[in-house]
């Protein structure tokens, strides 16, 4: 069985998924920062100054106690955060799509099938009607 699990984790296809996997979550970091840091702040730039990862409704306020301490945290639909998540799907939809397209160029163009010639039935039926003859 350890020898069986040794061949499977070995072959190419679970070592590829899981250098795509890794590579992913490096991307998915990349582009969170690139949507949190650069894009969502010329964004808000333009929106008039919003920074959308703070855009929230309050639901219920936070209650803090006379010592400070919070006794019931905010409750709050933090729909900036959303709107941040949204673009960076679009952001790693593009990326992926870009680099789909890159590696379909990179694939040869599969060779024409050569035309198909009569089928066995057909030649047999061939041979056949010649020797009735």
């Amino acid at each position: 069985m350890l020898k069986e699990f040794k061949n499977f984790i070995m072959t190419g296809n679970v070592i590829e998924f899981a250098v795509a996997v890794i590579m992913a979550g490096a991307v998915g970091l990349v582009v969170n920062g690139f949507v949190a840091d650069i894009v969502m702040p010329v964004v808000g730039h333009f929106a008039g100054g919003i920074d959308f990862a703070q855009m929230k409704v309050v639901l219920d306020e936070a209650v803090v106690a006379a010592d400070g301490a919070v006794t019931s945290p905010e409750n709050a639909i933090r729909w900036g955060a959303w709107v941040n998540t949204i673009v960076n799907l679009l952001i790693v939809g593009f990326v992926m799509f870009l680099i789909v397209k890159a590696y379909n160029k990179t694939k040869a163009p599969e060779p024409e099938a050569a035309p198909a010639g009569p089928s066995q039935e057909e030649l047999l039926a061939e041979i056949r009607d010649l020797l009735k003859k």
